[in-house]
């Protein structure tokens, strides 16, 4: 059911999508880009994060509240499982990143309580809800799921992020070489407008090349492209063209994990999928979700 919109304040249309949403809540979705500040590289003690991946989904308004996004999260979740089980079990709630944080069994009813609890602040129906878990299983990364969703504000992207960080847990990892698919599923769950696959150098690279803000549609190692935004995506791109649920549109770069694109590559798709529109931002205030 749709809720009236409110008008924001001038000083919230300047924020990045996930910034600073509800001052109540205990936990923070993280911003579409990496971690930022002089730390964003290296773990509690100082030890350098050999791993550093994000796969994120982003769109415009679309007024949803605890139950939908319930039951979104939860084909999420049950997705990743499936796609890998022993990365994607043990979903702990967000506290202090240590196996004392409460366990989380998903299912519809659990994270529907659980995103009520974690938002307490005023104007929900308007900047939306965050939450996150996490996991972290013997032999995997640890892996984040994010989220940043269901308000009704014209000026904050909402957004989903699966992030993976590990000191030991290389980039050959399957689970690291199947992101396109998990791409997929955030698409399909989530009905997404865009997406991509990244690792924190290489989002950087895109976004100074091209002067980005966060909330700007961009192509890292993999794409996703929503219906009206995969029509204008150009043929004999340097990648794997993969139909996607909703009318979109996944172009991998890595051709299914077996590549690694260079910096220059990728640089280059985004100069062709910036030319044709395909990448074009929504314009604000948003009026629709999607392109």
């Amino acid at each position: 059911m749709s809720r009236r919109r409110k008008r924001e304040p001038a000083a919230r249309r300047s924020r990045a999508p996930e910034q600073g949403a509800g001052a109540g809540r205990r936990s923070r979705a993280p911003e579409q880009g990496v971690e930022q500040g002089p730390g964003a590289g290296v773990e509690k003690g100082g030890e350098s994060v050999v791993l550093n991946v994000v796969v994120n989904g982003f769109w415009g308004v679309r007024d949803e509240g605890p139950q939908v996004i319930a039951e979104r999260w939860y084909a999420t979740l049950a997705r990743l499982g499936e796609l890998d089980g022993g990365t994607f079990h043990g979903w702990h709630e967000a506290g202090d990143g240590v196996p004392a944080d409460p366990l989380l069994m998903p299912s519809v009813p659990a994270l529907a309580d659980y995103v009520v609890r974690e938002n307490t602040g005023p104007d929900l129906e308007v900047v939306g809800y965050g939450a996150s878990l996490w996991a972290h299983n013997s032999g995997a990364p640890k892996v984040t799921s994010a989220i940043r969703v269901g308000g009704s504000s014209p000026y904050l992207t909402n957004s989903v992020l699966v992030t993976f960080r590990s000191r030991t847990v290389g980039e050959d990892a399957d689970v690291i070489r199947r992101t396109p698919e998990i791409l997929a599923a955030i698409g399909e769950a989530w009905d997404i407008d865009g997406g991509q696959v990244y690792d924190r150098a290489l989002y950087r690279a895109v976004a100074d090349h091209f002067g980005l803000k966060n909330s700007d549609p961009r192509c890292g190692r993999a794409v996703f492209l929503s219906e009206r935004r995969a029509a204008l995506a150009p043929e004999g791109l340097p990648g794997a063209y993969t139909p996607a649920a909703h009318g979109g549109l996944i172009i991998d770069l890595t051709y299914g994990g077996t590549q690694t694109p260079s910096a220059e590559t990728v640089i280059d798709v985004n100069t062709q999928l910036r030319a044709t529109g395909a990448l074009e931002p929504l314009a604000t205030p948003f009026d629709r979700a999607k392109l």
